[in-house]
């Protein structure tokens, strides 16, 4: 019976690190969307042009679920031969969703100095990169890890 029980969660690990991924992605993104109306708002008010460079703020958090469908693909190779790996499914989603979240919150004040401002773009997707690093570097060490994990 206890077999039943785990074998019905096999798919955990992978679901979570998609889906906690995908939350940090959607929270970034509504944040960011959110500012980048706002920015708009003030533009259109003041009858100023409304910069569209702000959709890649908006944008940027969106690639955390893409490394999260990369880990998951991994640990899905990895759980058909009966690891099933809750444990990083949990944390490598939690820590690349995080990125995500802050990428966006760092996303909304991009937009809201370039609203304001019309100036700056190059340096804001500069700080958006070194959040995203988070996210690379986690997906990257989870991935060297899942790859040795294999290989036994």
């Amino acid at each position: 019976m206890e077999g039943n029980t785990l074998v019905q969660f096999k798919d955990l690990g992978l679901s979570l690190v998609l889906a906690l991924a995908a939350c940090g992605s959607a929270a970034g993104a509504g944040t960011a969307g959110m500012a980048a109306i706002g920015a708009w708002k003030k533009n259109y008010a003041q009858n100023k042009t409304a910069s569209f460079m702000l959709v890649a703020f908006v944008g940027a958090p969106l690639t955390q679920t893409i490394y999260g469908m990369i880990v998951m693909n991994k640990i899905y190779e990895l759980a058909a031969k009966g690891q099933y790996l809750w444990g990083v499914g949990a944390f490598c989603g939690l820590a690349i969703g995080l990125s995500a979240y802050w990428q966006g919150k760092c996303a909304a004040c991009a937009c809201d100095a370039m609203g304001e401002t019309d100036k700056g773009f190059g340096n804001y997707i500069v700080v958006l990169g070194m959040t995203e690093t988070v996210a690379l570097f986690v997906r990257a060490f989870t991935l060297g890890i899942l790859g040795r994990l294999g290989g036994q």
